[in-house]
């Protein structure tokens, strides 16, 4: 058999000698065997066939029907865990050294015999066209306010043709929350896109509904701005992947500046968002050329905001408390049994009665939470001392 390194010098050969005798001669081989090379143009290297045969049993050919089904019916289960069953399900019969094989016979079926594959398609941005906005969580990110946990979320705007970003601290994906952080962003703007994208928030998309449409006061929202509104496929984020993409990118720098501040404590929330306002200023510095071309693909914006507020009817109960969104709130006293009107805000709750607000109470977030405030309750109290041992 002859090597590659042989079969190049002969080919080289039969180029300088008059025939191809002579040049076999040289490269130390038979004419025939020449001929065999000069005529396919192939070294040995390539002229090898691939080995089709089996060169042991398939120790999973029993096994093999039921693992293909399986696979079938679930595309994202991991080999290791598929393995590991039928260890259980037939002890003894797999010793652990051959999970590997086995790893490697279900990556062939999946790419030669598997179900389809979603597959990606480049997205091309046009000047003016596109947002996107979604909330993320930043709690991890270990910022303190006067030595106390700062847990907070985040959330963020950008234009996906220029990826010029902004947004606010906030503490809910709350339907208040997502209206006036996106009026907000606009306003700052100063001009309008074409289209807005948000994957299924709550806040936009009824998730209860079948056909996720878009919830009321999310119509109206974008109806006062003209926009066009477009949400993703459930479970699917790379359709909102320049907000999701800026969300990783906003983080790290966020981590590498607080690092070089060598602290991540703030005397205050609101020189923390100074110190948030500073960064994307920072980040988007390098976008201005390509947002002045979206800014002249804008539409202007409406004469006013729209209030990011919900309105409730509530009654307040014998124990003077309301029941707002899920969560306890206390109330004067004098409030016992009367119906008020609550208007939601993303951190704050107006409690009105008649034309008047009379209180303005903190806004919980979550559900089944209470906020009492002793001082709306302390007359019956001292009437009633022993009370106390069940508030």
């Amino acid at each position: 058999m002859k090597t590659d390194f042989e079969v190049r010098r002969l080919f080289k050969l039969s180029n300088m000698e008059k025939n191809k005798t002579d040049a076999a001669y040289k490269a130390g081989m038979d004419r025939k065997t020449a001929r065999k090379y000069l005529n396919s143009g192939k070294l040995p290297s390539e002229q090898k066939k691939p080995n089709t045969w089996k060169t042991r049993k398939d120790p999973f050919e029993e096994i093999w029907d039921d693992a293909k089904f399986i696979l079938g019916d679930n595309e994202n289960i991991e080999a290791k865990f598929l393995f590991e069953h039928f260890q259980q399900k037939f002890p003894g019969k797999f010793p652990d050294g051959q999970l590997r094989t086995f790893q490697r016979r279900i990556k062939t079926w999946r790419a030669t015999e598997g179900p389809p594959r979603e597959i990606f398609f480049p997205q091309i941005h046009y000047p003016g066209d596109l947002c996107e906005s979604d909330f993320t969580d930043l709690s991890n990110i270990g910022i303190m306010i006067q030595g106390k946990l700062f847990e907070h979320k985040f959330y963020h705007f950008v234009l996906t043709y220029s990826n010029w970003e902004t947004g606010m601290i906030c503490f809910s994906e709350s339907w208040e929350t997502f209206s006036e952080g996106l009026q907000a962003a606009l306003w700052q703007l100063g001009s309008v896109p074409s289209k807005h994208r948000t994957d299924c928030l709550s806040a936009a998309v009824n998730n209860l509904n079948e056909k996720k449409e878009f919830t009321e006061k999310y119509k109206r929202l974008i109806k006062h701005y003209k926009l066009k509104g477009q949400k993703t496929q459930p479970a699917s984020p790379h359709e909102n992947g320049d907000v999701e993409q800026r969300h990783n990118r906003f983080k790290n720098r966020l981590k590498q500046r607080l690092m070089l501040r060598g602290s991540k404590d703030f005397s205050s929330r609101e020189e923390y968002a100074d110190f948030i306002k500073k960064l994307l200023d920072e980040l988007n510095s390098n976008r201005l050329q390509k947002l002045e071309e979206e800014l002249k693909c804008m539409h202007s914006l409406p004469l006013k905001r729209l209030d990011s507020l919900t309105e409730l009817k509530v009654r307040v109960s014998k124990y003077s408390t309301i029941n707002v969104l899920s969560n306890i709130y206390s109330v004067f006293s004098q409030l016992r049994k009367e119906r008020v009107n609550v208007k939601v805000y993303s951190e704050h709750l107006d409690i009105w009665h008649g034309n008047k607000c009379i209180l303005t109470i903190p806004r919980l977030h979550g559900k089944k939470k209470h906020k009492i405030n002793y001082r709306h309750i302390i007359y019956s109290l001292i009437r009633k001392p022993g009370a106390f041992r069940n508030v």
